[in-house]
């Protein structure tokens, strides 16, 4: 297998002298004035990450400072196989060098015929031979748009359901499926997770618990949710947390869905493309989606959007998605590449290798520094999760069964127990009281531990559990608090040693890691390096008592439930 990733001294050679580092800072410094002067409030990435890329190669990224940084921001996962690869440009320079056009709106082309022809080769083989293609405006919340258009074209609904935490994108639509929505007209549902699990259970238990809670919503005729026209899930969260979906629980959604004629609609607008560890996301769990939401690295860098969906649901009539820009050449040869790339080097089993070896040095990491809550992904889709941890975990703000009890009652199940149930506990309270009531099995924290509940065992919610973020007491424990001000520090300090990370999750709190499949081993060596580097000095800064008055912070401003369940 050859992993083409172009070493820095080689892709960018040469040191600039002392007057061309001087000059670089002029116009580093003038350029930045002049975008905060002229830019948009809403500029994102620009604030956290204050460099002007002038050159960029593989994963290193030249700023006109003259400084080099190693890139794991990816343009969010859209550079498969990092700047510039060679393919990619090769590609472009072809379709320049042929006079073909650039721009042809939605007419049959060679590029595009090719790239359907490369695409629909990779799909889940339910999908492929029953699949049609809508190229979409040159971003994913346009494809996400296209597909709700779609589904309810199809099955004559309107309502869709969508999950807590969830992504799809800043237009109206894709806004209202996601996590963080100002209006409510999307039916929400919980998202399995382990470490701040919202029935306070994670594992196969939390995820039993999301499923149940789905099916009651669909089949409950007094719940308020009429069949919906589709339902919407990113195979893992990205900007949710990098939540990686159980297998199982994926199952569960396919086969819950199919047997309700609900569509099944996956985004894997940023899991596609062999980030996770697989060509596409879905696979890991060996589902076929009715409809596939692609964006990010199908372009090969380059803007692109489409939507790929089983032929049965084709009920639009002609005209009913369009957009001026959905027959971007240059993009479709870019993404023809770099699929076939892809492919031909096995770069998804590199990811799924490489992944899993930076996961595991990550979380010895963490079994050193307190300020990780939890690492977590799948391939080189990475987090690490920052968090406040003096004082807090096992039996603290009322004891953990108090947020289990809200949690499991608030998905109708009927929480049993003393002091852990809701509301009840002081600082210190016991958790052994807690308890749900699922499929009319009452199981307790001070049951055994691996209680089966309908064949799933309930680990976590059992006394001699340990959940994830515990201490290894016997009673299940609260995540710490999310913590985004460290993990701001984490980034600010990433920079300052030539690293680019993303942020994201529920509070800010989560460290991303999105680095090209094309990666060395090498360079991801350096690449953790840096970022244990970074962590282990905002933890001296906390451990100096900066976290402390943060702490107090909190609890005098008596954090909610939301804050502990994310």
């Amino acid at each position: 297998m050859a992993v083409t990733e172009t070493a820095p001294d080689k892709a960018m050679a040469g040191q600039p002298t002392a007057q061309e580092r001087s000059a670089g800072r002029s116009a580093h410094e003038g350029i930045l004035r002049r975008q905060s002067a002229r830019e948009s409030a809403a500029r994102t990435y620009a604030r956290a990450l204050p460099i002007v890329p002038v050159r960029a190669r593989g994963l290193t990224i030249e700023g006109a400072d003259g400084r080099r940084y190693l890139d794991c921001l990816s343009g969010a996962g859209t550079l498969a196989l990092g700047h510039n690869h060679p393919v990619v440009l090769e590609a472009i320079r072809k379709v320049l060098d042929s006079g073909a056009p650039l721009q042809a709106l939605d007419l049959a082309t060679p590029v595009k015929d090719a790239f359907i022809t490369e695409l629909f080769s990779t799909l889940p083989s339910g999908l492929a031979d029953h699949a049609r293609v809508q190229f979409c405006g040159p971003a994913g919340t346009d494809a996400v748009e296209a597909a709700f258009k779609l589904v309810r074209a199809a099955t004559s609904r309107s309502e869709l359901l969508a999950f807590a935490g969830a992504y799809h994108g800043m237009t109206t639509g894709a806004l209202e499926a996601s996590g963080h929505a100002p209006e409510v007209r999307v039916a929400r549902l919980p998202y399995p997770q382990d470490y701040r699990c919202p029935f306070g259970v994670g594992g196969p238990g939390g995820a039993e618990l999301a499923a149940r809670w789905t099916e009651s919503l669909l089949d409950d005729p007094k719940s308020g949710v009429p069949l919906p026209a589709g339902m919407i899930l990113e195979p893992v969260q990205g900007e949710g947390g990098v939540l990686p979906a159980p297998d199982d629980w994926m199952r569960r959604m396919r086969q819950i869905t199919a047997d309700r004629s609900i569509p099944l609609i996956a985004d894997e607008v940023q899991t596609g493309v062999g980030r996770t560890g697989a060509f596409w996301a879905v696979e890991h769990s060996g589902i076929t989606p009715d409809v596939m939401v692609l964006s990010k690295a199908i372009g090969g860098s380059l803007p692109l959007a489409v939507v790929v969906y089983r032929d049965d649901l084709d009920a639009w009539e002609p005209g009913a998605h369009a957009g001026t820009f959905r027959g971007n050449q240059l993009a479709m040869a870019a993404g023809t590449a770099t699929m076939a790339y892809v492919r031909e080097h096995s770069l998804t089993e590199r990811a799924a290798a490489l992944g899993a070896r930076m996961l595991s040095q990550l979380r010895d990491l963490a079994g050193e520094f307190p300020v990780i809550g939890d690492v977590r992904g799948r391939g080189l889709m990475i987090g690490v999760e920052m968090v406040e941890p003096e004082g807090w975990g096992v039996g603290g703000g009322g004891g953990s069964a108090g947020a289990a009890g809200v949690a499991a009652e608030a998905a109708g199940l009927d929480v049993r127990g003393g002091g852990g149930g809701r509301g009840g506990g002081d600082a210190g309270g016991d958790a052994s009281g807690a308890g749900a009531l699922v499929a009319g099995v009452g199981v307790g924290a001070g049951d055994r531990a691996g209680w089966p509940v309908g064949g799933v065992v309930l680990d976590g919610a059992a006394d001699g559990a340990v959940l994830p973020g515990s201490t290894g007491s016997s009673r299940p424990a609260l995540p710490h608090p999310a913590s985004p001000a460290l993990a701001a520090a984490v980034q600010r300090e990433c920079l300052r040693r030539g690293l680019i990370v993303e942020l994201g999750g529920r509070h800010s709190s989560v460290v991303r890691l999105l680095p090209p499949l094309t990666i060395t081993d090498e360079q991801a060596t350096a690449v953790l390096d840096r970022l244990a580097d970074a962590v282990a000095a905002v933890a001296r800064d906390h451990d100096a008592g900066g976290g402390r008055e943060q702490q107090r912070r909190l609890r005098g401003g008596g954090e909610g439930l939301g804050s502990w369940l994310g």
